[in-house]
């Protein structure tokens, strides 16, 4: 219960569109047509009010490939990226990877919530260093849904300082029954048009393997910019399931996914009323996105890698160790809830008996 993906069988018609690639039998160079472009709008539209242009849309293989490119050929070797700790893990790699500083604008934590720090965000920004952030919203690991507000004075910081915002959406889609979310390309364009943003059917359809994501570019300069990086690094070129399946996702999947939104959420459920019944000294922070929990172990111990690692041994349940997202996250465990209800509740059971095991041993 520790990686990111899905349990579930994936959208049935994105099956059957794969399949009759498969059976076409020709597996040579493949393009992307105007069809995947509109699905992905159309998509946009549909599920988060989002009337994004088709031309601002550019296909790449992945979200993280993408960062790279953008890192490697809008920014300059030694330049300081703005990162939000706790944060995706892959977030550091990728950064440090290709030859640029991890700066901290940590994320303030009171009463199970999550918030940016204003004034440290806005000083950390000031640096002429500063040439990019990383915006990951819904937030993972946390789960937490930042607010139009919140993206609106984030825009208008980095576009005061000049800074470029890489906002990766890629959990936007799975929201708890009832939740909304706010796509950064969507704010007035007065305030976007330093941004790209990413989204991929991976998360949403668990379709990891397909390696499409989809760029949203307002600026057509940085767009022209992010194309010929995409293209020179060959990150522009999709599989032959990639544009069939994301199409057949985007498009006869709304159903689909309320049906996995209201599944995930009543996992959520469970998830907490377990905690505040059999775990004490544990607690939940409030998710209103993605199919990850993040729970607050810090009363039994002020190193997760640890308490994970025993779990593991102890149990057989496996979960991520809060300590690889940096920040506070040694006082937290991750889980996903993506899974069937009954491996739920016996992942629930095996939690309990691995920290009250390890609470007896302290």
């Amino acid at each position: 219960m520790w990686v990111a993906d899905m349990d579930f069988q994936t959208v049935p018609e994105v099956i059957e569109a794969m399949k009759k690639d498969v059976e076409r039998g020709i597996f040579g160079y493949q393009y992307v047509p105007d069809e995947y472009y509109q699905a992905v709008a159309d998509w946009e539209a549909s599920e988060h009010d989002f009337k994004v242009k088709t031309d601002w849309l550019t296909f790449t293989t992945g979200v993280i490939p993408t960062i790279g490119d953008i890192l490697r050929n809008l920014t300059a070797a030694g330049d300081k990226v703005l990162i939000q700790e706790p944060n995706y893990n892959s977030f550091y790699q990728v950064i440090t990877n290709n030859g640029r500083q991890i700066l901290n604008n940590e994320l303030d934590y009171q009463d199970g919530q999550y918030s940016i720090n204003w004034q440290d965000f806005e000083e950390k920004l000031s640096d002429p260093q500063t040439t990019a952030m990383f915006l990951c919203n819904p937030h993972n690991p946390s789960g937490h849904i930042w607010s139009k507000d919140d993206l609106e004075k984030i825009a208008k910081l980095t576009l005061k300082y000049g800074v470029l915002v890489i906002s990766d959406e890629i959990h936007g889609d799975i929201l708890m029954p009832g939740k909304q979310f706010t796509p950064f390309a969507s704010l007035d364009e007065k305030l976007t048009g330093h941004s790209i943003s990413l989204i991929s059917p991976s998360k949403t359809f668990n379709l990891a393997v397909l390696h499409a994501a989809t760029a949203i570019t307002p600026n057509k300069n940085l767009r022209d910019r992010l194309e010929t990086a995409v293209a020179t690094n060959g990150h522009s070129g999709p599989g032959v399931l990639a544009i069939n399946g994301s199409i057949a996702a985007y498009t006869k999947g709304h159903e689909w996914l309320k049906q996995l939104r209201e599944y995930v959420g009543k996992n959520r459920e469970l998830l907490t009323d377990f905690i505040d019944k059999e775990l004490p000294n544990v607690s939940l922070v409030h998710g209103d996105a993605t199919y990850l929990a993040w729970i607050d172990v810090h009363q039994v111990t002020d190193d997760s890698a640890k308490l994970n690692e025993f779990i593991r041994e102890e149990t057989g349940l496996y979960l991520a160790e809060g300590t690889k997202y940096k920040g506070n996250g040694n006082d937290f465990l991750r889980i996903n809830l993506a899974t069937n209800r009954s491996r739920v509740e016996d992942g629930l059971n095996r939690l309990k008996e691995g920290i009250e095991k390890f609470s007896a041993e302290k």
